[in-house]
């Protein structure tokens, strides 16, 4: 009997679907098999759409939804997370294959299957030396910063082909842009239009006619969700009746193999995968990053836990799923996974059932995708990324701390101007230093004591008494070779401004440890205060930092200055 209960929390561990099912009933099943039609109908045409955004045969984005799906859905944490391909990783694709050195190498569908492989082994990596935790490395405004700076280079890329046109290269000349317009598909930009029309219609107007009916939420979602599919339906019906790339030149999406692809190895090449290791390390530190992000969404809602280790290993073993089985790069995608979840997901059963349909489609409808339009795609890539630009985000960030609004809008602009990579790692390299410098420079105040109170506020902000001959200062941060020189300064201003203290009290109440550069420091200042006739006292040094203390004899050099337990009791001896 211990031996069956072992296995079985190894089980539930490594696959937490053995969790998910153990109390599943008929409504937890009714709910996943209307979120996995729901979820396979919005697939499809996204799958599509974002291996054409990669620069790579439409089929690989079918593939990347298929097992990877699947692989996800068995080990990941999260119930509603859809792994597949995103918009984001897909630009990432497209930047990384255009660079001079990995485009020299040739066979794009080979660097980008290697880009997937990479990025599946760096994260079994990373899970493997518990690095979890990673994703606390990349703030907020930064991630918000690269969103929508990579957003806009999609929504960029993708207006040509609303248009029939080709990749401008006209640089910053007018003129030449004028000549370049002129050379529209008629055809081409009225799918596109109607494309643009029936997406915005199936968006909040359709959402709230619905809502007005009264029907169920979940009817609401799955009706409202099939605006993609419909968009490729009705183009690719226009495309096939009217003979659109015949007779008026409009691009399509051209044969997609049936079937599904042989599990093969032989993308494996060294010399390849040095050159591709730095982009599939982006690749793979934002797909980690952006799907437990979205993992998180979903989970707080009901209550539930993820596993940021765990999900490590499922996005791992999914990205090296997909790169054996012949697909793109996978993440957590939000928009398919809200539709996941507001259409009644329970478990990973949903995304389980969304593969087993989508394989279907792979085996004995892939025929069908050939005549469908890129403009039509390209308007389910525009209106499916658009609400990732919120410019005025970076307002709001930067009202609230100006250092964290600065990196924000320095990570759009990177990414704008200098790609991707160099965008992101530029926001994250201003991160780390605006932390460094308010780490360098913590917050610091004199206090005195509220009248009839024992309670020590700083004078700057409440009416308080104060002492001639004693000085009371709160240090607001730990104290580290990175700061003391700015304690040190601070405490030498505030003594020349007052020449007739006596006592010095520091409280310790925020220190959570003294590093041996600031106890060296310490040191030097309780020195020169007894030369000049004062003491140095300390107060409310927490447990741990009085053990550190009293590893060395700091505490004896203090005499005739004292530790106190309470600043009320330096105030009352000292004041």
């Amino acid at each position: 009997m211990p031996t069956a209960q072992s296995n079985g929390s190894q089980g539930t561990h490594f696959f937490p679907i053995v969790h998910s099912l153990k109390n599943y009933t008929r409504r937890d099943f009714d709910g996943d098999i209307f979120a996995g039609i729901i979820t396979a109908i919005l697939l499809v045409p996204q799958s599509i759409a974002y291996a054409i955004l990669a620069g790579l045969p439409p089929q690989m984005g079918l593939y990347a939804s298929i097992l990877p799906t699947a692989c996800y859905a068995l080990l990941g944490t999260s119930r509603t997370l859809s792994v597949g391909p995103v918009s984001i990783a897909a630009i990432m694709i497209a930047s990384a294959l255009a660079t001079p050195e990995i485009s020299a190498l040739g066979d794009s569908v080979q660097s980008a299957l290697i880009l997937a492989a990479e990025s599946g082994i760096i994260m079994l990596m990373m899970a493997m030396l518990r690095m979890g935790g990673l994703v606390n490395f990349i703030s907020h405004p930064v991630l918000a910063g690269f969103t929508s700076g990579a957003a806009l280079l999609i929504i960029a890329s993708q207006l040509p082909q609303l248009a029939g046109l080709k990749p401008p290269s006209c640089g910053f000349n007018i003129a030449c842009y004028q000549h370049y317009l002129q050379g529209y598909n008629a055809a081409t930009l009225a799918i596109a239009i109607a494309a643009l029309n029936i997406l915005i219609f199936f968006g909040k107007p359709l959402s709230s006619l619905l809502k007005k009916l009264k029907l169920p939420l979940t009817m609401v979602t799955g009706i409202s969700k099939c605006g993609p599919l419909l968009t490729v339906f009705l183009a690719t019906l226009a495309a096939t009746y009217f003979g659109l790339q015949a007779q008026h030149g409009v691009s399509l999406v051209g044969e997609v193999p049936s079937g599904f692809p042989s599990l093969r190895l032989d993308f494996i090449d060294i010399t390849k995968w040095k050159i591709l290791l730095p982009s599939a390390t982006f690749i793979a530190l934002i797909a980690y990053v952006e799907s437990v992000a979205i993992a998180k969404v979903t989970a707080n809602l009901r209550g539930e836990k993820i596993a940021p280790n765990q999900e490590l290993i499922a996005l791992g073993a999914a990205n090296l799923v997909t790169a054996i089985s012949g697909g793109m790069a996978v993440a957590g995608g939000f928009s398919r996974t809200m539709v996941n979840f507001s259409a009644g997901a329970r478990t990973q059963m949903a995304m389980l059932i969304a593969a087993a349909i989508l394989s279907v489609s792979v085996i004995f409808f892939s025929a069908w995708f050939a005549n469908i339009p890129k403009a039509a795609l390209a308007a389910i890539i525009i209106m499916a990324v658009f609400r990732l630009v919120r410019i005025r985000h970076i307002f709001h960030t930067f009202n609230y701390d100006r250092g964290d609004g600065f990196a924000e809008l320095v990570t759009l602009l990177g990414v704008l101007v200098l790609g991707i990579e160099k965008g992101i790692t530029l926001g994250i390299i201003l991160t780390l230093a605006s932390q460094l410098r308010k780490t360098s420079h913590p917050h610091i105040a004199v206090v005195g004591r509220i009248p009839k109170t024992e309670h020590y506020r700083n004078i700057k902000r409440h009416a308080v008494e104060t002492w001639h001959h004693l000085l009371l200062v709160r240090i607001d941060e730990s104290l580290t070779f990175a700061n003391i020189s700015y304690v040190e300064d601070y405490l030498a201003d505030e003594l020349n401004r007052q020449p007739n203290i006596k006592h010095v009290v520091l409280i310790f109440t925020s220190v959570s440890d003294i590093d041996t550069t600031a106890l060296e420091a310490l040191e030097k200042i309780n020195q020169s205060l007894q030369v000049s006739g004062k003491t140095l006292n300390i107060s409310e040094a927490k447990g741990p930092v009085l053990d550190k203390l009293r590893k060395t004899d700091f505490l004896e050099q203090l005499k005739p200055g004292k530790a106190f337990f309470r600043t009320e009791d330096a105030a009352k001896e000292l004041g």
